[in-house]
């Protein structure tokens, strides 16, 4: 097993009905801005769940963020946060607004050009605007580490970028939120979990049997629940194994002390910002491959 630091201080707030928890856990003056996708969080009422939340406080939304978030509109929210003096972000959705979220977090109190977060992957972060998330959607895992993928439109690039600086504070986790998700986008967080555990376990050995054994029974409890979780949209237990088996694919635990080879989701990065292919979909066509 190699040395390793692991470091993780997202709190957790896991179960149904959890959302009315938030305001516990952001600041008491704070101003908040929170951000989303499309209108999927309004038609289904988690997005009125979340500023009922919130309602003692000052509230400013920012919708509109893409499935693969783009840099032109999350420095729409960064200009937002600077002419509002916004001190606290909430991300409502799943992987693409938590990590628009991270960069709008980092971008936002960054002097120079924000496109240089991009290009150094994240090295040039000191600090960042505290943020919290409500998860909507199983698959990334980005609700409980401090890494994120953003798209340049501009130059057809999808770039990753990691600090100690863009952990959320905390990230809420009800299963209940998933109900309503498509067919498709269930199957897709199946299968960017499953990749995310396979590109830190089937590597070479350096004998880590704990993250080993955690790996494992990640992979193995995603085969038993998989199906289940498309055909059983409403079925409590399922979706919530699946939620907390997305976390921990990709928050640091399983990966820690072993080697990773990330040539997947490199490759897959490719092919979404040229063809705009889904995500996990790209995993699915490259790793077998």
């Amino acid at each position: 097993m190699f040395n390793f630091d692991f470091y993780n201080p997202t709190r957790i707030l896991f179960g149904q009905g959890r959302v009315a928890d938030i305001d516990k856990h952001i600041p008491p003056h704070a101003k908040v801005l929170v951000l989303y996708g499309g209108g999927s969080v309004k038609a289904t009422g988690t997005l009125k769940e979340v500023l009922t939340a919130l309602n003692q406080r000052q509230v400013l939304e920012f919708g509109g963020i893409e499935p693969n978030p783009s840099y032109e509109t999350l420095m729409q929210a960064v200009d937002i946060v600077k002419t509002q003096q916004i001190d606290f972000l909430l991300a409502v959705g799943g992987g693409s607004v938590i990590d628009g979220t991270k960069f709008v977090a980092a971008a936002s109190v960054y002097d120079g050009d924000a496109r240089d977060i991009l290009k150094t992957r994240g090295t040039v972060i000191k600090k960042a605007l505290p943020f919290g998330s409500v998860l909507t959607l199983s698959a990334t895992g980005s609700e409980m580490n401090n890494g994120g993928v953003v798209t340049q439109k501009s130059t057809q690039t999808k770039s990753a970028f990691f600090s100690v600086h863009t952990f959320p504070q905390f990230s809420v986790l009800d299963p209940t939120k998933t109900y309503t998700l498509p067919t498709r986008q269930i199957a897709n967080g199946v299968v960017d979990a499953f990749v995310h555990i396979t590109e830190q376990y089937l590597t070479y050995p350096v004998n880590a049997l704990v993250q080993d054994r955690f790996a494992e029974g990640l992979l193995l409890s995603l085969i038993e629940i998989g199906e289940q979780a498309l055909h059983h949209p409403q079925d409590y237990d399922t979706r919530a194994n699946l939620m907390w088996i997305a976390t921990l694919a990709l928050n640091g635990l399983i990966g820690a002390g072993v080697p990773q080879d990330w040539s997947t989701h490199m490759i897959g990065h490719e092919l979404t910002a040229l063809y705009g292919i889904d995500h996990a979909r790209t995993l699915a066509i490259i790793l077998p491959a």
